[in-house]
């Protein structure tokens, strides 16, 4: 159960970093409807360290609510949540209605939220309110992605957000937090080691030849903001170099295709490679035999298309979005196959497909599994373990780190990371329950 919300209290001055909503499970998207634990009337600022929903979903029902404070983020983080939330609207008023409920926001909230969205640098300290300084550094995640260091007291908290896995195709790797006394550390994989990242692009050629061999059809389940754009950025480099003939590709998400306009709007955020790759003019995320399909006409006509075919669409663990339609239609073809890309959380269905499911169950129907199910761990966009524990011994160098929070993960990735810190680093170290309260 994911869902970033911390509350900060530094004297009188109560702020937010992240607001987000609950993912996974039917369980846990239940929690969205929950009253935080706070009155949204007295929350002064809201720092968002990146856009994606489990970070900033619950953005509109904070304002609903009462807050009025400015919304500090990167620009990317604003253009790209000021598409993103709007987009979550049809699923919540469908849900809403058959709850017979009120619906968790509006269009109208979600406007003004992002009306009280303020853009900062990376690198620039600004004052937060007298005595409070805030300074936002690249965290490599997503487009635009930050770690939050906050300097109050005399003391320098980090809010990791969530923590990239570099070195990523696009973006420029994470800063690190040289001079830490408190850390809020992502712990999504805290128990994991990723494959190998060398080995990535030649498995991911390899999986797309040997369905090009089947005569199937590969289905991609891919997060919108950022594994998209990663992989349109390795797919333009396969077919440039020739390395793959142009079959039909689609990039079958309205909102993958709005946010990938956002990636082109700011090259500046890329990495060294890629930003030569632009100055070269070379259109990263366009070539031969891909196509954008944006309205679900396109997108049924994609059926018509003989196989092979590569077909990239949300939502990334296949729980709603039009890649259940493509799952429902090719799940059952022994030559097709489905490729994992990213972290499938409990209770999805992706993570019942990747966990070996003979047969899952997709709107109406029973669909048997029987196509090749493969997946590429190397693609996470969050740091493992042991990339986490050498950002924090860096952070252990500068001689003042004296605890870490490991948040965000599932309860067993989060409780081992403490352990390993505490064992590897000698630093305390605490997995918080929710609501925990904790004085530093």
């Amino acid at each position: 159960m994911t869902g970033s919300n911390f509350l900060v209290e530094i004297g009188n001055f109560k702020f937010l970093v992240d607001c987000g909503m609950f993912q996974g499970s039917i369980e846990a998207e239940a929690h969205n409807r929950d009253s935080f634990p706070y009155d949204a009337t007295t929350i002064s600022a809201v720092l968002l360290t990146h856009s994606h929903a489990d970070h900033s979903g619950r953005l509109p029902k904070l304002y609903k609510d009462g807050f009025r404070g400015p919304l500090y983020a990167t620009a990317p983080t604003l253009d790209m949540t000021r598409i993103a939330l709007p987009d979550n609207l049809s699923l919540l008023a469908a849900s809403a209605q058959r709850n017979q409920v009120e619906p968790l926001y509006t269009a109208s909230d979600v406007e003004q939220v992002m009306a009280l969205g303020e853009a900062v640098s990376y690198g620039k300290q600004f004052n937060l309110v007298s005595g409070i300084d805030v300074t936002f550094h690249e965290a490599g995640h997503i487009l635009g992605s930050a770690i939050i260091e906050i300097n109050a007291d005399g003391k320098k908290i980090y809010f990791s957000g969530d923590l990239g896995n570099p070195p990523a195709p696009l973006l420029k790797n994470f800063e690190y937090p040289l001079d830490a006394d408190y850390i809020i550390v992502d712990s999504t994989y805290g128990n994991k080691v990723h494959e190998d990242r060398s080995q990535r692009l030649e498995k991911f050629k390899q999986i797309i030849k040997d369905t090009i061999a089947r005569g199937g059809t590969l289905m991609i389940p891919s997060f919108a903001i950022e594994r998209t754009q990663e992989l349109l950025f390795e797919l333009n480099g396969m077919a440039n170099a020739g390395e793959i003939p142009p079959i039909p590709m689609f990039i079958d998400s309205p909102l993958a295709i709005k946010m990938t306009e956002v990636y082109q709007k700011y090259p500046e955020y890329f990495n060294a490679e890629a930003m030569q790759l632009v100055k070269s003019g070379d259109d990263l995320f366009n070539f031969p035999g891909l196509q954008y399909t944006r309205t679900s006409e396109e997108s049924k006509r994609i059926n018509d298309v003989p196989a092979p075919k590569v077909i990239i669409a949300g939502s990334g663990m296949s729980n709603g979005g039009r890649i259940q339609h493509h799952e429902r239609r090719y799940l059952s073809e022994p030559n097709s196959g489905i490729l994992f890309v990213g972290f499938q959380a409990e209770g999805t269905l992706g993570r019942k497909i990747f966990d070996g499911a003979t047969s899952v169950h997709i709107f109406d129907d029973t669909v048997p599994v029987r196509c090749h199910v493969e997946a590429i761990g190397g693609y996470s966009a969050h740091a493992d373990q042991p990339m986490i524990i050498d950002w924090l011994d860096k952070a252990k160098a500068g001689g003042k780190l004296k605890k870490v929070f490991t948040v965000h993960g599932e309860l067993e990735s989060a409780t081992v990371l403490a352990n390993v810190i505490k064992q590897k680093l000698f630093v305390d170290a605490l997995a918080p329950a929710p609501g925990q309260t904790v004085e530093i």
